[in-house]
């Protein structure tokens, strides 16, 4: 699949991928700002921004669509990082094709979280999702229209506000989503599942700089989990960013460009 992607600075290669509902320009800013030092290429993942919708939607097809990318744009090496489902994403790419990997950062995300694990955000994707999917937002006529659409089946105004930046007017005024709503939900039980299990017949993936992100105030990559990933990244380590959520680029933008920064100093 050919994905969209935005492209900034001079350097070498560091592809970022966003998370669920996100596309390549929540990561702009921070993009920008290390763009002295590195050639950053966003890429919007399938089912999201302006890349092509698919059916299907797992982090194998995600993984191959990345490899497909990167040929593209001739990058035999690159630094990786992802935040969520795309840290997800990257974690299954360095695992399948680790000599192409020059440093990985996995933002607030588990390699190993499940629905069971984490129960609570399944049930809330699955909420948003469904939400998504029986909404009609062609007959709204403002953004102030479709913010009340979702007022009451989405509470967090911070997670309504970044879901609502997937929709865009029409030629003829109308309004309709960039996301495959449709996809995201059929598939919402491969988004959530583990990309590997720590049980899993493999070599440990070592050879470059390994940097896993927790939000000091998220649960998507609990401590218990340390241990496991530690299994597979034995070099793998751990910062807690201060101050942020589930989105660290946007509570903490500083941090998480000092870690990928941090990348080219390992």
């Amino acid at each position: 699949m050919k994905l969209f992607f935005r492209r900034y600075g001079e350097g070498p290669p560091l592809v970022i991928l966003h998370g669920l509902y996100g596309s390549s320009d929540n990561w702009v800013t921070v993009a920008k700002t290390i763009s002295g030092r590195f050639t950053v290429f966003l890429p919007d993942q399938r089912n999201h921004g302006n890349s092509p919708h698919s059916d299907v939607h797992d982090y194998e097809s995600m993984s191959n669509d990345l490899l497909e990318f990167a040929e593209d744009q001739k990058l035999k090496s690159f630094f990786l990082a992802g935040h969520s489902m795309g840290g997800k994403t990257a974690v299954r790419f360095a695992i399948q094709w680790p000599e192409m990997i020059e440093g990985l950062v996995i933002v607030d995300i588990s390699p190993f979280e499940t629905k069971t694990s984490n129960y609570g955000s399944y049930n809330q994707h699955l909420a948003i999702l469904k939400a998504l999917s029986e909404t009609d937002i062609s007959k709204a006529s403002s953004k102030a229209e479709l913010e009340d659409l979702f007022q009451a089946s989405i509470i967090s105004g911070r997670t309504r506000g970044l879901i609502l930046k997937n929709i865009k007017r029409n030629d003829d005024g109308s309004f309709s989503w960039k996301i495959n709503n449709a996809a995201l939900l059929k598939n919402i039980d491969r988004i959530v599942d583990s990309v590997t299990s720590p049980s899993a017949s493999f070599e440990p993936v070592t050879g470059f700089p390994v940097f896993f992100l927790k939000g000091e105030d998220s649960d998507y990559l609990p401590p218990a989990d340390f241990v496991k990933i530690l299994r597979l990244f034995p070099a793998a380590e751990f910062r807690i960013i201060r101050n942020a959520g589930h989105w660290l680029h946007v509570d903490n933008p500083e941090a998480v460009t000092k870690s990928l920064l941090n990348l080219l100093y390992n």
